[in-house]
């Protein structure tokens, strides 16, 4: 893949944020691009006959389905998958209602799944699908712990599709996400109803993460777009450097954890 042979990318989420940001770094390097959210946003018209934009809710199996009919069919085909359409619920396990956690997987997880599913037969013989997930995925977080969730199932999934498909040159990759400022905290959160006994914790959170929203999704996108090109991407990558820092220090820490307690593991033969 080169920066002018226009492949035809599908970007769910592409009305703002990473989704966006992707969308128009397509649309730079010379490809095509298949704009699908639930509204249409701010993205530009200033592409003509190389940008399309899809109306889609991925919580509907039938539309998802529907969607990515009509994508293939504008520009012939897909060959590049951005699955990134997501939403944040924020707030302690306890204080979340049986609506809410529904309503939050039904988007981040399960809308992954019918992108996924429905996108496969068109990436066949060399597609890309590239699953955003997040570099929390790997663990859980106080008051974010629902959308870690959502992201470490996609990742589990998504390591499993990469096996299937591998036999038909469909390339899978898990793209962890750091924090970036995408509004997912803002217009894309939906927030427990706070429980006092919490306010402590909260506080604590608060201050640990501090004003900094992260720097601009527009610098992911390029590293979005080198994996595309790579003739054999990663299955999982990291995507920021703060956070893969952060990544490879969970990982050590739960590591020596193991160590700690391998002797009570050992105890059992399974």
């Amino acid at each position: 893949m080169t920066a002018t042979d226009g492949r035809v990318w599908f970007v769910t989420g592409a009305s703002r944020g990473l989704g966006r940001a992707i969308a128009e770094a397509a649309l730079a390097a010379g490809h095509r691009v298949v704009a699908a959210s639930r509204t249409k946003g701010t993205l530009g018209d200033e592409h003509p006959g190389r940008l399309v934009h899809i109306p889609l809710d991925v919580t509907s199996r039938d539309a998802v389905f529907d969607a990515v009919e009509r994508a293939a069919a504008v520009f012939g085909g897909l060959d590049v998958v951005v699955n990134n359409a997501g939403v944040m619920l924020y707030g302690m396990v306890e204080e979340a209602t049986e609506e809410q956690i529904r309503a939050h997987f039904d988007v981040n997880f399960f809308g992954a799944v019918w992108v996924a599913q429905a996108v496969l037969p068109h990436l066949k013989g060399g597609g890309r699908l590239l699953q955003v997930t997040s570099m929390g995925s790997g663990g859980g977080m106080a008051s974010v712990g629902f959308y870690g969730a959502g992201k470490a199932a996609l990742d589990a999934l998504s390591e499993a599709l990469a096996m299937e498909v591998e036999r038909f040159g469909v390339h899978v990759t898990n793209l962890q996400m750091g924090g970036y400022a995408t509004e997912l905290f803002t217009s894309g959160t939906t927030t427990t109803t706070p429980d006092p006994a919490y306010r402590e914790l909260r506080t604590e959170l608060e201050e640990m993460w501090g004003d900094d929203a992260g720097p601009a999704p527009e610098t992911a996108a390029p590293v979005v777009l080198r994996v595309a090109a790579l003739a054999d991407p990663p299955r999982r990558l990291v995507v920021g450097s703060a956070s893969f820092d952060m990544v490879r220090e969970l990982a050590r820490m739960r590591a020596e954890e193991y160590t700690r307690w391998e002797d009570l593991s050992r105890q059992a033969p399974g």
